[in-house]
């Protein structure tokens, strides 16, 4: 069954996060994984959350494909370039 993350970023060092951009699509698909939206630009509709700076919808096969991924010893120098980035926040469903 399709498991959906979703990442807050509340961004303090572009300059990493586009280092993480350019390597985040072949790290995601190591393990099936793939960005289905990114945007900076979306709207409240419900509530007074508190916003970050981007939001991302990631898919993967399933829990444990997710769960693959953030913990591949391999990949993570590329978690780090995210985590280096700002607070980071990712939740599955």
């Amino acid at each position: 069954m399709t498991t959906y993350a979703i990442a807050h970023l509340t961004v303090t060092n572009p300059e990493s996060l586009a280092a993480y951009r350019d390597k985040a699509g072949a790290a995601l698909a190591k393990h099936g994984g793939a960005v289905v939206q990114a945007s900076s630009d979306f709207k409240v509709l419900e509530g007074a959350p508190d916003l970050p700076t981007a939001i991302a919808v990631l898919s993967f096969p399933d829990q444990a494909s997710a769960f693959a991924w953030k913990n591949d010893e391999s990949l993570q120098d590329v978690h780090a370039l995210r985590m280096n980035s700002g607070k980071t926040e990712i939740v599955c469903l």
